[in-house]
């Protein structure tokens, strides 16, 4: 019986839908994603054969991924998938193909910390590879400032929010290409979401 789009693909993120569908994400690829909570956008690269990673500091979240895995005899062992932080992930350096960090770079407590989260993840994508981040920022709406690069969103959260020079400026920074121009969604009276996906170039380039 063939599955339903559902079950294929799980409560995927439209913007990693949407790099699935123009093969910058496709079977075979070494996939990692950090911040993976409970696996929502795992469920289809799993299925087609990607070789996946993921990191999260929720053990619950890592163990629903490990199981997620196992339920579909993808033969992947359970020590891919880790519980910990981003800005200090056990992976090697540039092992690959695609990092995916969705909805997590936000809750930086600072900018030092988003820098050093930002460090790990393109540290582990190599060269050549995709470094997909969708994250809160401030392009296209206001947002009250309470501590340096500390916004409250609609819902009354804290969130380290990005607007586009500064995105446009570590895009040059880390000598990385745009595979996409940013994108963002706005959510009324309440967030805005921008998706950030970069190509690494050939070298060693660091935040």
């Amino acid at each position: 019986m063939a599955l339903t789009v559902q079950e294929q693909f799980g409560q995927i993120d439209i913007y990693v839908f949407d790099q699935v569908l123009r093969g910058n994400i496709a079977a075979g690829m070494r996939v990692l994603d950090a911040g993976c909570g409970y696996g929502r956008n795992l469920v289809h690269l799993l299925r087609e054969g990607c070789e996946v990673f993921a990191l999260d500091a929720d053990p619950e979240g890592v163990e629903h991924v490990r199981r997620l895995s196992a339920s579909m005899s993808t033969g992947l062992p359970a020590e891919n998938f880790q519980v910990g932080w981003i800005e200090q992930m056990p992976f090697p350096s540039g092992f690959a193909d695609v990092a995916i960090c969705n909805s997590v770079l936000h809750f930086a407590r600072d900018q030092a910390h988003f820098r050093a989260m930002l460090a790990e993840l393109w540290r582990v994508v190599r060269p050549g590879g995709m470094l997909f981040c969708r994250l809160g920022s401030r392009i296209g709406m206001d947002f009250e400032e309470v501590r340096d690069g500390i916004f409250v969103v609609g819902d009354g959260s804290e969130w380290f929010l990005v607007d586009e020079e500064m995105l446009l400026e570590l895009t040059e920074e880390l000598n990385a290409v745009l595979v996409d121009p940013l994108k963002t969604t706005i959510v009324q009276d309440y967030r805005c979401m921008t998706t950030w996906v970069l190509r690494k170039r050939n070298g060693v380039h660091s935040v």
